[in-house]
């Protein structure tokens, strides 16, 4: 105890007191390091975050060695200053090297900076999105599913185009760039099951979509459970807009306008009212999203 109190009365007590100050001010060479100090430390996070970080901090303690050298003539404060600079550089190019390592198509580059992006999702993880995924092209009139006779194997994500959805030849809604074209299939099955589409999905223009496997699909679930929960969000809020894009054409009686969140209209319907492909589809991913 009594050694920490003498070291702090050397450190603090008996250290000589700055009497004189310098008058003139420092080189520009130390001011510009300041200021890169300043300007790096406001960097943000993800990979190009550290690579503003690092890059400005490396230029900082290269500037403050060099004013160490040239103005102060100081071995330890240019030694210190200069070593720092090295971490700084190693650790630019290593992150350098990991962000060009991570390279995709022009889809998946798309597709990141539109939907994963903005949700916070960083290039490693959606790398093992993509690795789990094939760019499928559908030319214009062609059909991605048949009503009644394509299996649901498979998720898919449109990125270009558009793609109509039909039901006994009514028409239901569009299907557009960023939206799942299958949501609604794909969870009204468990892992467990198959079924078919209750639905026809065809494209209007040329289509290009991303498309996962079911099997594969459910085993990167398995692995990465960050992964299962980012795409039960992004399915959950696709079948919502499905469904508000369904209840826009939805009317009943004297053209009153149909909303989801009111109880059910098929409880308060009389049994022998006839209902129409459309408002029974309606029912269905009703059906869909409850479960």
């Amino acid at each position: 105890m009594e050694r920490n109190s003498s070291l702090w009365k050397n450190l603090v007590d008996e250290h000589p007191v700055c009497t004189a100050w310098k008058q003139e001010a420092e080189g520009a060479i130390y001011h510009l390091a300041s200021i890169l100090f300043v300007v790096g430390f406001m960097g943000g996070s993800g990979f190009f975050g550290l690579l503003y970080v690092f890059s400005l901090l490396g230029l900082g303690f290269l500037c403050s060695a060099v004013w160490a050298w040239v103005d102060v003539c100081a071995a330890d404060i240019f030694s210190w200053n200069f070593v720092l600079f090295v971490i700084c550089f190693m650790q630019f190019v290593h992150i350098a090297y990991q962000v060009r390592s991570i390279t995709f198509a022009r889809e998946f580059q798309v597709l990141y900076s539109s939907l994963f992006q903005p949700l916070g999702i960083s290039l490693p993880v959606f790398r093992t999105i993509a690795l789990s995924s094939e760019v499928v092209t559908l030319e214009k009139e062609h059909c991605y599913a048949m009503q009644g006779k394509t299996s649901i194997d498979k998720l898919s994500l449109l990125v270009s185009g558009r793609i109509k959805v039909t039901v006994d030849g009514e028409f239901l809604h569009y299907i557009f760039p960023f939206q799942f074209l299958d949501s609604p299939e794909w969870d009204s099955l468990r892992p467990t099951e198959e079924g078919i589409f209750q639905v026809t999905l065809t494209a209007e223009t040329d289509c290009r979509y991303v498309s996962w496997r079911r099997k594969k699909l459910y085993l990167l679930f398995a692995q990465h459970h960050y992964i299962s929960r980012l795409f039960s969000v992004l399915i959950g809020s696709d079948i919502a807009d499905k469904l508000y894009a369904l209840n826009d054409r939805i009317y009943i009686g004297k053209r009153y306008h149909y909303d989801i969140r009111l109880p059910n209209f098929y409880q308060m319907s009389s049994p022998e009212m006839r209902r129409s492909p459309l408002m029974e589809h309606f029912q269905n991913s009703r059906r869909y999203c409850d479960k």
